[in-house]
């Protein structure tokens, strides 16, 4: 999969005001069943953006049509948890080329 290299990048930001985002609230593990890059987007952030009927929760930001854009901003210790690269995918599958954040230890050395 080839990704989308660029020098300038204008979007909205998407907030993301939570703190210690681990890498299961990222892509939860029951999700992880392919190998490709492709296809995670849809699950990103899944307990959170959606009720058990798999209806979407409407007080969630990325529900939000306010908030379309290519930057995540994220709270301290983002990727936290166990080592995951399918986090990492499912954001960029997600949408999303830039993620602002203080990153944990595990998403350093990740590449997407």
């Amino acid at each position: 999969m080839a990704y989308d290299k660029f020098s300038i990048l204008t979007s909205t930001a998407v907030p993301l005001p939570i703190e210690n985002v681990d890498t299961d609230q990222i892509i939860p593990a029951r999700f992880l069943k392919a190998t490709e890059r492709k296809g995670f987007g849809d699950n990103l952030f899944r307990d959170w953006r959606y009720h058990s009927d798999d209806t979407p929760k409407e007080d969630f930001v990325l529900n939000n049509p306010q908030y379309k854009g290519q930057i995540l901003v994220g709270g301290r210790n983002f990727g936290s948890g166990s080592s995951r690269e399918h986090a990492a995918w499912a954001i960029y599958d997600y949408g999303f080329r830039v993620v602002v954040s203080s990153f944990s230890q595990t998403f350093f050395g990740i590449t997407a």
